[in-house]
């Protein structure tokens, strides 16, 4: 039988997906594009945003149409956080939350016997542990990414993520070592370290992203460990000294800002001041010139007025930011921002959406011109095109070895 996918959203959602893949062929199933016609189709959907929402919605839509007689199950985080809404869906035949994404082929060969629609959501709080250690591996390219987290403990007013993926969960860090050390022997010199929320690495076992790191510090072989998106208030000093002291770490660090004014950090109740984000970020800054800073900003929060969003672009505008994220923001289920008023028009959101991305175009022209000259690391991602170890995506001929880590002038 033929099975197809479609994955919408993070990364997280790209290892989940993997993860089902790998476990489809086990069973003998052929894999096809979600383009083609297959027997079964696996949405593994994204709820962030209502944009994420609509998005998943289209994509089941599509694969109803392309095969009307097709088993359609929806999973992953939509399903998690609203079953409902995805059973209401004729076109859905098996609605399946993150909870249960590990029975996925015997869930589908169930209802190849029996023809009986269903919902399988579970309580995501009580899961424990990450599932499946051995193949927490996604490729991008050349480029190996490394789950070594799930989940988070913070409860930010305007965000669904812990009511779709639950607590935190980490790979033991027994099991990460072995992995990177496999990467290593297999010839890779990047590894990126990735998770719902990494600085949160450890927490549910005791231990620190900063001990993990100090541990793979020591692997010969591995030449630039990139870590994913961090919470500010979760890197302690130690952790920030380690960072900007350490060449194997890349010089490239995702801090998540959303609002540029306190009043409204107050209410999303990221548990920081613009102040306390602004010192870390200079912090980094001075110690590694080089390093890029990205962010994400949230647009029209409830209440934000014409006052608070001045002060978040002259925040972005004044501090050494790389390159931004911008959502508009949008009602979540379950969140505490969703219940908070006065809500910003959407065309209003529309308009600061724009300025930002305006604003967003020139800070990366500004990075790039910054770094003209500079002597940078880069890993070939494909032939003639290197990404450097401060994130920025260069075209330049005569590299060939794809997968090595090279010295470039920028």
């Amino acid at each position: 039988m033929k099975v197809a996918f479609e994955t919408l959203g993070c990364r997280m959602n790209q290892f989940d997906t993997d993860l089902m893949r790998a476990k489809f062929m086990e069973k003998g199933y052929k894999i096809v594009d979600f383009e083609d016609i297959a027997d079964v189709y696996v949405i593994n959907t994204c709820t962030v945003t209502v944009g994420g929402d609509r998005s998943s919605r289209q994509a089941i839509y599509r694969a109803k149409r392309r095969n009307p007689k097709a088993v359609v199950v929806a999973t992953g985080c939509y399903a998690q956080v609203n079953p409902k809404a995805l059973a209401n869906l004729k076109e859905v035949d098996l609605v399946v939350g993150n909870t249960h994404k590990s029975e996925i082929v015997k869930i589908v060969e169930e209802f190849l016997e029996k023809r009986e629609r269903k919902v399988l959501v579970g309580e995501i709080f009580r899961e424990n542990e990450v599932k499946n250690y051995d193949t927490v591996l996604y490729f991008e390219g050349v480029r190996p990414f490394l789950k070594v987290q799930e989940g988070c403990n913070k409860f930010c007013t305007f965000c669904v993520i812990p009511f779709a993926r639950g607590k935190v969960r980490s790979v033991p860090k027994e099991r990460v070592i072995q992995q990177v050390k496999a990467l290593a022997e297999r010839g890779f010199k990047e590894v990126v370290l990735t998770g719902t929320q990494l600085s949160q690495y450890g927490w549910d076992r005791g231990y620190t992203l900063y001990e993990l790191l100090k541990e793979l510090l020591k692997i010969e072989g591995i030449e630039l460990i990139r870590l994913s998106s961090m919470h500010i208030k979760e890197m302690d000093k130690k952790l920030l000294e380690l960072i900007t002291s350490e060449e194997k770490i890349a010089p490239h660090f995702h801090l998540s800002l959303q609002s540029g004014s306190n009043r409204i950090l107050e209410l999303m109740d990221r548990g920081y001041t613009r102040e306390e984000y602004e010192e870390v970020v200079n912090y980094i800054v001075e110690k590694r010139p080089e390093s890029s800073i990205g962010t994400d900003v949230i647009v029209g929060f409830p209440s934000e007025g014409e006052k608070e969003f001045e002060e978040t672009y002259e925040f972005l505008k004044r501090n050494p930011i790389a390159y931004m994220h911008i959502f508009p923001y949008s009602d979540r289920p379950n969140t505490k921002a969703s219940k908070l008023k006065p809500k910003v028009p959407e065309r209003v959101k529309k308009e600061r959406v724009k300025l930002l991305k305006e604003l967003d175009e020139e800070k990366r022209k500004a990075f790039y011109e910054k770094n003209k000259g500079r002597k940078l690391r880069a890993v070939v991602i494909e032939e003639n095109r290197l990404l450097t170890e401060n994130y920025i995506d260069v075209r330049r001929e005569g590299y060939k070895e794809v997968g090595e880590l090279v010295e470039i002038v920028l």
